[in-house]
């Protein structure tokens, strides 16, 4: 046995290591389980410690010596899900952990992330590492000494905890599955340059037209009616990597995530806003720029604030102002100098983020002089700018870069993107991994932009030359993004990676147990924008190819009562399994009522026939499931995909 090592400055975990807090586990629940599935449920923590984890182990017979092993940052209990962002599978669902041969290990990280003072490989890999290391000994007692196979996974945030552990981990996991992954710089540009573009879009209402623009059977040019000003911005998010058919949202789009992280920005770099609005080189002094337009800053008293998170407070003045992403500047009282980030507000309700100083709500009292101020999210909208990396491979940011590589705007003197990425990841991310990685990127991803994964891939490219082949594969997904689809717009127009997911689990398995590589992905990027065949057996990677036409083409115009023939071609790359279902919506509604009737087979050509009464544009859509095993009744491992056409009814 060994004491944890240091790599690079970094806590480095081995096989045989010994961390020196996390080393005494204890069993505080075991028992036989019935619900949702037969299982053996095995909980505990380290002694001393806030660390907790939960183990699901299979029945005997379908045990087939290994674990997953879900992770994601802000996790605060052991147990299955939910996280506090909707991944589906990612929760751990637990009739498909079983069905593939493996038991089930989550931790809650140690109950320490983003802890002050604490060290963050703790929160990272530490305690999951630790759990990992145990669960085998736990399986050992349960099954007989075998082999245990153990396969990492986490999407978003936890993408960073489960590329950290490959990185600084060896012989804890065999394998890893990021998804939706970020890049070392990604916050908070991600964000920001979101706030840029709806800001400037929805000047002039211009973002219903960009939606349509770039839809099926649209004009193919966003730019038509933009000014220059309106250009620029859809310009410039663009080749940050937003995906131009994430403007589906649009209606209701907001900064997103950004909340999360907008707290850190003022602490981190508390010169920034003032310099925004009086150096040159800033959009606050540029005199094209009409973002001075929309800053306000309304007075007023405070009403009350909760006691406890989710932090609320209640002010005396009601505004029209929309105060989301604002701050609520602290003007008397205990707390008079701080500025709290608000992440939704209007009246006289403005719910805080939930990483606000507790120290400055605790102090902050009814009556309280307060100013609501949107002068640092104005301000933020292009902090991206002035964040530039220090190596040109995160080509998002090649655009803010004359011919000779020097920035265009001044720099700041803090990057923000890597002390966040550190808190989620342990450490910078090298690509120096230890273990097979399959990466996943959802290719309408407008949160963790697709080409980051690529970025991933190249950085471990980078890291281990000849190695690299047999220890790295990529999926992209199309018409997904970086959540479940949750609202019926959404349903209508992506799907749920969740069933991709699953078979990246089992193919990573099979990888490491068998030596079988996945079929990887094909793609190229262009101008930031990750694109893929329209050829299923060009495009490789796991997922079916849909092919809808409305009347011959992608969009057709018919008159009311007049029937509208659609044709589907379905195609499943070489080696992913056969369709399985298909499930019409021939109003884009996102329900899908109608369902085809086929046998499963590699390639399905669909017809159907419909008639829309009214006039109208409606989008109609196919959604279709590939599986494996061609097994139409099992829901595990079903890859989704969709494709949509446009009618036009006048």
């Amino acid at each position: 046995m060994t004491e944890l090592a240091m790599m690079d400055g970094n806590v480095r975990v081995t096989a045989d290591s010994v961390d020196p807090i996390y080393h005494d586990p204890i069993i505080e629940i075991d028992e036989e389980r019935a619900e949702p599935v037969p299982h053996r449920y095995i909980h505990g923590g380290f002694r001393g410690t806030d660390a907790r984890f939960s183990f699901y182990f299979p029945p005997a017979a379908q045990y087939q010596g290994r674990f997953f092993h879900n992770t994601y940052p802000m996790a605060i209990s052991s147990d299955i899900g939910p996280f506090p962002i909707q991944f589906e599978v990612a929760v751990g669902d637990l009739g498909f952990t079983l069905d593939s041969g493996a038991a089930y290990v989550q931790t809650n990280n140690g109950g320490l992330f983003g802890a002050a003072g604490s060290d963050p490989a703790i929160a990272a890999y530490r305690v999951n590492a630790a759990a990992a290391k145990f669960a085998r000994v736990v399986a050992g007692r349960i099954f007989g000494e075998h082999r245990t196979y153990g396969y990492l996974f986490g999407g978003s945030g936890g993408a960073y905890q489960t590329m950290g552990a490959a990185e600084f981990t060896d012989g804890v996991w065999d394998g890893f599955v990021p998804f939706v992954p970020g890049c070392n710089h990604a916050i908070p540009s991600m964000f920001t340059v979101r706030m840029h573009a709806l800001r400037v879009l929805r000047q002039r209402d211009r973002l219903p037209g960009v939606a349509d623009a770039v839809a099926v059977g649209g004009s193919g040019d966003p730019y038509a009616d933009l000014n220059e000003e309106e250009a620029a911005a859809l310009r410039e998010v663009s080749l940050m990597g937003f995906p131009l058919r994430g403007w589906y949202r649009q209606a209701d789009m907001d900064s997103g995530y950004f909340a999360n992280v907008s707290g850190m920005i003022p602490l981190m770099d508390p010169t920034y806003v003032d310099d925004f609005w009086s150096q040159p080189g800033y959009l606050g002094t540029d005199p094209a720029s009409r973002i001075g337009e929309g800053r306000f800053a309304v007075e007023t008293t405070v009403v009350s604030v909760s006691a406890m998170p989710p932090w609320r407070v209640e002010v005396a003045d009601a505004s029209a102002h929309k105060y989301d992403d604002a701050h609520l500047a602290v003007v008397s009282g205990a707390s008079a100098g701080a500025s709290l980030p608000i992440a939704h507000g209007g009246g006289t309700t403005l719910d805080l983020v939930a990483t606000v100083d507790p120290a400055a709500m605790a102090g902050l009292k009814p009556g309280d002089k307060v100013r609501i101020d949107n002068s640092w999210a104005l301000a933020l909208e292009t902090y991206h700018r002035h964040q530039l990396p220090p190596t040109p491979d995160y080509y998002g940011w090649s655009q803010f870069r004359d011919a000779a590589g020097a920035p265009l705007y001044p720099q700041r003197d803090v990057l923000i993107g890597p002390p966040a990425v550190t808190n989620s990841a342990g450490a910078m991310l090298t690509g120096k991994v230890n273990g097979k990685v399959l990466l996943l990127s959802a290719l309408m991803d407008i949160d963790a932009f697709p080409w980051q994964a690529d970025w991933y891939r190249g950085r471990i490219r980078a890291a281990l030359g000849d190695s690299f082949d047999d220890m790295c594969a990529i999926w992209f997904v199309d018409h997904a993004h970086h959540e479940n689809p949750l609202t019926p717009l959404q349903r209508a127009h992506v799907a749920s990676f969740g069933g991709a997911l699953q078979q990246a689990l089992r193919d990573l398995a099979c990888w490491v147990e068998e030596g079988v590589k996945p079929s990887e992905t094909a793609y190229r990027v262009v101008d930031t924008q990750v694109i893929v065949p329209d050829d299923a057996a060009a495009r490789g990677g796991v997922q079916p190819v849909v092919h809808l036409t409305a009347n011959g083409g992608e969009r057709a115009e018919v008159s009311p009562g007049e029937a509208v023939a659609f044709t589907a071609t379905i195609t499943v790359p070489a080696g992913a399994g056969k369709v399985v279902s298909a499930e019409w919506d021939f109003v884009g509604a996102g329900d899908y009522p109608v369902r085809a009737e086929f046998a499963p087979a590699e390639t399905v050509t669909l017809t159907a026939r419909h008639a829309y009464d009214t006039a109208g544009t409606r989008f109609p859509v196919l959604r279709v499931a590939s599986q494996r095993e061609g097994d139409a009744a099992t829901p595990y491992g079903r890859v989704l995909n969709l494709a949509q056409a446009r009618v036009v009814v006048a």
